[in-house]
């Protein structure tokens, strides 16, 4: 891991390697401070390490929930719209490649435009199961692993809230990004030892 932390080091990113959730979860909590403002990216793994949990527990920060329960979504927007100049963001990545690139599909794009631009400190959380070789690799893995199963959650919310499934592949990611580099420090990715999210 330490030949891959210099890769992503030479990209600008900060690579954490981890080797569990719950250490993960210790780690990333440093990184939130008093009075900050926090936006966040739609993530399986951040809610599975349970830093959801913690961050929408803290009082002392400036939070825009997009996933607070009962909000409209014009609401839902503005909060996603806020997240981008936010001091800190948080989300997952659907794939980082062997080079040190990220690669990720997104509905709205508010998650990938997050990570290209605008918030000052943006912290990835992603399972080892999301590393693969190359780009080309990481463009597949989300059409054949990250896409379907989040197509089946997301019609299964819409399902358990009454609503007609609506999610399907030519809908679910119209945005995509290849991130090949970023200006040093302003993204940490913490790599954990266990398969997390989709």
């Amino acid at each position: 891991m330490e030949a891959l932390k210099k890769i992503y080091k030479k990209h600008g990113f900060e690579l954490i390697c981890v080797p569990t959730q719950e250490e993960a979860l210790s780690v990333a909590m440093s990184f939130i401070k008093p009075h900050m403002s926090i936006g966040m990216g739609g993530s399986t793994t951040v809610k599975q390490i349970e830093l959801y949990d913690y961050v929408t527990s803290r009082k002392d920060i400036t939070l825009y929930n997009q996933y607070e329960p009962g909000i409209s979504m014009e609401e839902n927007v503005q909060r996603r719209r806020q997240g981008l100049v936010s001091d800190l963001f948080i989300c997952g990545t659907n794939a980082l490649t062997k080079n040190g690139e990220l690669v990720n599909a997104d509905g709205s794009g508010n998650r990938v435009a997050a990570q290209i631009f605008g918030p000052k400190k943006v912290l990835i959380i992603a399972g080892i199961n999301k590393l693969v070789e190359n780009v080309e690799e990481g463009f597949k893995r989300i059409r054949d692993v990250a896409s379907p199963k989040n197509i089946e959650r997301m019609n299964n919310v819409a399902i358990s809230m009454g609503k007609e499934p609506r999610y399907n592949m030519s809908n679910i990611g119209k945005k995509f990004a290849y991130i090949n580099g970023d200006e040093e420090g302003r993204t940490t990715i913490i790599l954990v030892d266990e398969e997390l999210g989709y």
